[in-house]
């Protein structure tokens, strides 16, 4: 009786305190598991590579000169990237899984299967007073960022994307995509409408210093220029220039950041300029990790929608210490992506899960 009665106390004392230590989520048949004892962010900066997978981030290694900033984060994960349609996924669903985590249709923005509007992880945390920021290569319209503050059936519907943006709460956007706003078939001028709003709304180059006011900074008719044809350090001084403004709120923030055209030379099938792009988003990780070394209370994630062009780095010939960078397709591949996390939080991004847990993942951490 009394073996029984000490068995009995141990097992309730061990269940009690595994439970105290773990919580366990479970949504749309993926559960997350955070321990209690994982220090949580303040902030969270999502880093897309779009069309990046491991052959695309090794580039880094083999074209940088120096350490890339890859080398720099102690957690690694993969996710698998298959759509609700489709076993390879596009943009507009490889972006919604991340904004909304939801799973659904190529070619829907902020929208499930259904093409029910689904709340972004930027509208929520807009509304609990987060301050929240979209910056991208492409236009803001495009797949990837629009997925972020839009919700609409079809990524081609950009300038009802565009309609999204004045009342969306983001506090600062930037890249390219001014044609939507001005030149519109139904006549209106949603520049107007942004500083109506409050917003500042620049158009010649990227400003030194943060606005007081939310912030619209558009300076391409649609997308950005590529690397190679004089785009410079848009998307690093973009990044630094959005951590100096949203890290000013005390509640925290959230912001997302894309290398757009990593894809676009990987759909070009342009080794060069897929090359080029991953170093410019390498360099762009060292400006987060930086600010994040500093900061102390940011995680850092940084992951893919896809992979794209199924790029290798194959040898030249049978001369082994020489890379010949090639291609399969000019379309997408359903290989899984990389997930590398640095900072409070990181190692929940550890193991091999489906794209949406990331943003399971971040709204756990996030939670209050």
């Amino acid at each position: 009786m009394k073996f029984k009665f000490f068995f009995l106390t141990t097992f309730l004392i061990f269940t009690t305190l595994f439970i105290s230590c773990v919580s366990v989520q479970v949504k749309d048949n993926t559960v997350s598991t955070i321990s209690s004892e994982i220090k949580k962010p303040k902030n969270i900066i999502l880093l897309i590579g779009d069309g990046m997978g491991l052959s695309e981030v090794s580039t880094a290694i083999y074209y940088k000169d120096g350490n890339p900033n890859f080398d720099r984060f102690h957690t690694i994960g993969l996710s698998k990237t298959s759509s609700a349609s489709d076993l390879i996924t596009d943009s507009a669903a490889g972006a919604t899984v991340f904004s909304t985590g939801v799973k659904t249709y190529n070619g829907a923005i902020g929208v499930d299967k259904d093409t029910i509007a689904v709340p972004t992880i930027a509208e929520q945390l807009s509304k609990r007073g987060l301050a929240t920021g979209i910056i991208a290569t492409s236009s803001i319209q495009h797949a990837t960022p629009a997925s972020f503050y839009a919700h609409v059936k079809s990524r081609r519907m950009y300038e009802e994307i565009t309609e999204f943006a004045p009342n969306s709460g983001i506090n600062f956007f930037a890249g390219g995509g001014l044609k939507f706003f001005k030149n519109r078939k139904d006549g209106k001028d949603l520049l107007e409408e942004m500083r109506a709003k409050g917003y500042d709304v620049i158009t010649d180059q990227l400003p030194t210093t943060p606005s007081k006011n939310n912030e619209l900074i558009l300076l391409a008719e649609d997308g950005m220029p590529k690397m190679s044809d004089g785009r410079g350090d848009f998307l690093p001084n973009a990044t630094k220039l959005a951590l100096e403004k949203l890290s000013k709120n005390e509640k925290g923030f959230f912001l997302m950041v894309e290398g757009s055209q990593i894809d676009w030379g990987g759909h070009d099938n342009d080794a060069d300029y897929l090359i080029g792009e991953l170093l410019d988003f390498d360099k762009t990780l060292g400006v987060a990790l930086d600010f994040a070394k500093q900061n102390g209370e940011t995680l850092i994630i940084v992951t893919a929608d896809h992979e794209t062009g199924g790029f290798t780095l194959a040898s030249d010939g049978s001369d082994y210490n020489k890379i010949k960078p090639s291609f399969s397709t000019p379309g997408h591949s359903a290989t899984m992506v990389p997930v590398f996390a640095e900072g409070p939080g990181a190692t929940l991004f550890n193991g091999i899960y489906e794209s949406n847990e990331i943003y399971h993942k971040m709204m756990e951490l996030l939670k209050k």
